[in-house]
């Protein structure tokens, strides 16, 4: 009997029910907890007390839930109602399943192989964790709205590791209306293996994604038989129909991936979901009219490429009778959505960070800034088509933003924060060569007008990103941050990216005019990486995507119309594009090496989980370690886990981005990063999440447990102020300030009755939670960053020149000043070592964890061919 709206199956309201099927009936729900609409599958009272059945539905939780990937529904829960039937809580997707978007005929070659690459990522990451689908069909895979495929209902999934052999009864059958659930098409999309009854492995999947393939592009099934039996028979003996009767513009190497995957014998073919997902995504550009085009460029993507994959990358070969490019695993094929298609000219072939690149006035030259070693930048430029790169200026400068006179701005002394920003003091100099002539500190980004005469600017004001023009004017501000501006050729207008979070590349496109009107163009990004207008100043062209490997070029008009301009698999960025229409890009390798020293060990440990872990906090015993988890396999809004410092398995509490973890270690305090942010307290045992009243606060920046664990503190910023800290009690009650504007980083005291705050300036002072005024830390300079409080409450632990690699760990003394060494955070590697990304040390100092971010990248030279 189907539940009634505004019911409650556990702690969610049911809203209304959106389907039924053979495995239960599906509805749409709230979860109050975290304020997200949900999906709930409950299994139906009379198939709850069939064994097999119930099997199946625990064994599709089992299954999905472990794991945590952007092409495979998420599972967040799973429990059973008061009447006794199970249910599983799942993403609410909003779109249609893939059988829908079939029924409109045909998919163009572009989108077929957009939708294949992002099925076979989810494939090959249920693989991976040695889960085979069973039941891959196009009613099981699902395209969300914004273009995100995802796969559903591992209902028949099962862990291969304990496989049972002969489990014929688990199969779908073609025995239609004997048993509730199971659809006749299914037997189209079976692998011969598991017609014959035999066990299925991850090479079955391949085989029904094969047929999957092959009626994206055809239009019609590859088996299919009047009766059961002659599908089964067809799925055994036959191959379907070539494609060149059903469709003109398959390119022959697409046909020949599809004739791989639909090989009868499994040894014949792919071995592995990561080796069809390579030829898929070395598949060259495809024009409108489905003919082979320019090769695409190699690379790796930023936030989803593992740590064990090489940094190598090689420009990709036109292969014209094979219609695909020859590359490395990772290698994107990048589609424009028009009939043009793009060429890739490898301009870097040294693995190190570029952070910035621009075309000199001549258009021919490139001015770029990279990291030989470390996080240290300095300005190259280049030719095309004469190899090698030479140093343009002095080492320690990062460039901003190259002049239509040959000028360059720069900035001197750059501190590294994060992504691929610096703070520094701008700068203005010669290309030719020179002295920098230094104009103003504190400043981020900057950009030339088009007639070269004056400079943009985006720095911090008191805790507020600003974007100025001229120096002085404020344009926009900002709590969160600010990124990327550039002038319209007209320098009537500039272009920017908008953040939430401070330092969180999520966010909005947006252009504001010199008397100051902004206009948000578009919004909802994951993340948002490298802009630049088009030479005609009609589109603004942005890369940006739900995640690090999931990026595209965009072109975004005045009007808010946004179209596809480049596409790839693994994500590419734009820098600059130059008067004749051609694109600097970059491909980028972007991942975090995580070290642990526990207590009594003497050697640092790896503990990373994915490729982007970092520390928060240890327990005061040193054994139990809070870290973030932002790979985009564990979902849009990070994770929040706990692991032992002796490498036990990893524990994930939830959502969101850890803040603390409470002197008992029985609470979390973390932020999910939704908008406006929101604080869940999570128990680390048994107990269910608490959400913290927001009150005014859009954003959170720092926070943790007072020691009683009753209350915390939290640094974030209203909607029209700057950053502050505030107090607030877990058991209810909005937050109160308790520190003025331009304050953030608070760290408590272990007494609970001082707030170790960084000010505007970068300074250290300490402010009295009851209230009165702050005092300086004597002997520390805005070079020095808070790490924590001793257990003492007599000194505090900084980071010494926090923006450098190797990082330097201090113990000051608070009624001194005096200054002792306690480590030095080495990673063993310096090239690509960009930053330590954090430092979370016990309150005696002795055990430790930081995280190091390396880089790797390569810029090209993107042209359009006809």
């Amino acid at each position: 009997m189907p539940i009634a709206p505004g019911s409650r199956l556990g702690p969610y309201e049911i809203l209304a029910q959106i389907g039924a099927g053979g495995m239960g009936e599906v509805y749409r729900a709230k979860d109050p907890r975290l304020s997200r609409d949900v999906a709930i599958k409950v299994l139906p009272a009379s198939f709850s007390e069939d064994a097999e059945r119930l099997r199946r539905f625990e064994q599709e939780a089992k299954a999905a839930g472990v794991l945590n990937h952007p092409n495979v529904t998420a599972v967040y829960d799973i429990g059973t109602s008061a009447e006794g039937a199970p249910y599983v809580v799942q993403e609410l997707l909003e779109g249609e399943t893939l059988r829908s978007v079939l029924a409109g005929g045909k998919l163009s070659a572009r989108k077929t192989i957009d939708y294949a690459s992002q099925i076979v990522r989810g494939l090959a990451a249920a693989h991976e964790k040695g889960i085979v689908h069973r039941d891959l069909k196009p009613e099981n895979i699902f395209v969300t709205n914004d273009g995100r495929v995802k796969i559903l209902d591992f209902g028949l999934a099962k862990l291969t590791h304990t496989e049972e052999r002969g489990l014929v009864t688990n199969l779908p059958t073609a025995t239609a209306g004997t048993e509730p659930g199971v659809v006749l098409g299914t037997l189209g999309y079976m692998s011969p293996e598991q017609v014959r009854g035999k066990p299925a492995d991850a090479r079955s999947d391949i085989f029904s994604f094969g047929a999957i393939l092959y009626e994206m592009v055809s239009g019609r099934r590859a088996f299919h038989g009047d009766s059961a039996a002659d599908t089964m028979s067809a799925i055994l003996k036959e191959d379907p129909p070539d494609l060149s009767v059903t469709n003109q513009s398959v390119p022959p190497a697409l046909e020949r991936i599809i004739r791989h995957c639909l090989e009868k014998n499994p040894e014949q073919r792919f071995h592995s979901a990561h080796d069809l997902g390579f030829d898929l995504e070395s598949l060259s550009s495809v024009s409108a009219a489905g003919q082979p085009a320019a090769a695409a460029a190699a690379g790796i993507s930023r936030r989803f490429a593992r740590r064990g994959l090489g940094i190598a990358v090689a420009i990709a070969l036109l292969a014209l009778a094979a219609g695909y490019a020859l590359g490395h695993r990772g290698s994107p094929a990048a589609k424009p959505a028009s009939t043009s298609t793009l060429t890739y000219s490898q301009l870097t072939f040294f693995p190190h960070p570029v952070f910035n690149a621009r075309f000199s006035p001549d258009g021919k030259t490139v001015v770029y800034s990279a990291a030989p070693a470390g996080n240290a930048p300095q300005i190259f430029s280049l030719r095309p088509d004469y190899p090698g790169a030479a140093p343009a200026g002095q080492p320690g400068m990062a460039l901003l933003s190259v002049s239509s006179k040959g000028e360059l701005a720069v900035l001197t002394r750059p501190r590294f924060l994060r992504h691929s920003l610096f703070h520094g003091t701008l700068a203005r100099m010669p290309l030719e060569g020179g002295a920098p002539r230094e104009i103003v500190d504190g400043v981020r980004e900057a950009d030339w007008t088009p007639d070269g005469s004056d400079l943009a600017v985006i720095r911090d004001v008191n805790g507020k990103d600003r974007l100025e023009f001229p120096l002085g004017k404020v344009l926009t501000e900002t709590g969160g941050y600010l990124s990327n501006p550039r002038f319209s050729p007209r320098g009537d207008r500039i272009a920017f990216f908008e953040h939430p979070f401070k330092y969180d590349d999520r966010g909005s496109i947006a252009v504001v005019d010199l008397s100051g009107k902004k206009t948000v163009l578009s919004q909802g990004y994951g993340v948002e990486e490298g802009l630049a207008w088009s030479r005609d100043g009609r589109e603004v062209l942005f890369s940006g995507g739900p995640d690090y490997f999931d990026t595209q070029i965009y072109a975004i008009g005045l009007d808010g119309k946004r179209r596809s301009a480049a596409q790839s698999a693994g994500g590419i960025t734009i820098l600059d594009v130059a008067s004749d229409g051609r694109w600097l890009a970059s491909r980028d390798e972007a991942w975090r090496d995580m070290f642990a020293l526990g207590p009594g060990q003497e050697k640092e440990r790896n503990l990373s989980w994915l490729e982007l872990s970092y520390p928060v906090a240890l327990t005061p015993d040193g054994k139990t370690l809070l870290f973030d988890e932002e790979s985009g396999r564990v979902g849009e809004y990070y994770s929040t886990c706990l692991r032992q410092t002796d490498g036990s398995p990893v524990v994930r509490l939830g959502d969101g981005a850890p803040v603390d973890i409470s002197r008992d270690g029985k609470l979390v305090l973390s932020s999910v990063p939704t908008d406006p942010a929101q604080l869940v307290v999570y128990p680390t045992g048994a107990g269910q999440a608490r959400k913290l009243e927001r009150g005014g606060l859009v954003s959170y920046e720092a926070g943790g447990f007072f020691p009683d664990g009753r209350r915390v503190f939290v640094c974030g910023h209203e909607s029209g102020h700057a950053v502050r800290c505030y107090m607030q009690d877990i058991a209810g009650g909005p937050p109160r300030p308790i520190t003025p504007e331009g304050t953030t980083n608070g760290l408590i005291s272990p007494d609970g009755a001082q707030l170790l705050i960084t000010d505007s300036s970068g300074g250290l002072n300490i402010y009295p939670v009851a209230g009165g005024a702050p005092r300086p830390v004597p002997g520390t300079t805005p070079d020095d960053a808070a790490v924590r409080w001793m257990s003492d409450g007599k000194s505090i632990l900084i980071a010494n020149h926090w923006w450098e690699v190797p990082l330097r760990i201090q113990k000051v003394d608070l009624a001194t000043g005096r200054r002792e060494d306690v480590a030095i955070l080495r990673p063993g590697e310096l090239t690509g070592a960009v930053q330590i990304v954090r430092a979370a040390f016990t309150g005696d100092g002795k055990s430790y964890a930081y995280a190091v971010r390396r880089m790797a990248s390569h810029l090209f030279l993107v042209q359009k061919g006809e």
